[in-house]
């Protein structure tokens, strides 16, 4: 599977209702980011199920502050458009693929009723 480059224009769209979604957050100078990207992308060869983008933080400042970006890398994964995790920090290939797994695990069903729940409460 290959991997999306997402802009402030084409983020929302790319968090879709029914699929998982993993950004990369990165930029070109550094090192951290460099390192990290085979491993994003070897994750990406091996789970076909799951959108893997990247966005330049460089280029696309808008969103990454809009986002509350604050180190490089940092991973977001958004299943069934719910952030489920959001970290800085490289992971090793075995991290990786944990947590997807992990990912994969949650039951969106009950995650969608206490988001529905807390919203109710909010209004009431």
């Amino acid at each position: 599977m290959s991997i999306v480059e997402l802009t402030k224009d084409s983020f929302q769209d790319a968090i879709t209702p029914d699929g998982t979604l993993i950004v990369d957050f990165w930029a070109p100078w550094c090192g951290p980011c460099r390192g990290f990207a085979p491993v994003f992308e070897q994750a990406a060869a091996e789970h076909a199920d799951v959108t893997f983008a990247k966005v330049n933080t460089d280029v696309e400042q808008e969103l990454a502050g809009a986002l509350g970006i604050r180190s490089i890398p940092t991973l977001m994964v958004f299943r069934e458009k719910v952030l489920l995790f959001s970290q800085p920090g490289a992971l090793s290939g075995g991290q990786l693929n944990e947590l997807l797994a992990k990912i994969k695990e949650v039951d969106m069903e009950k995650v969608h009723q206490e988001i529905a729940a807390a919203q109710d409460s909010q209004s009431a």
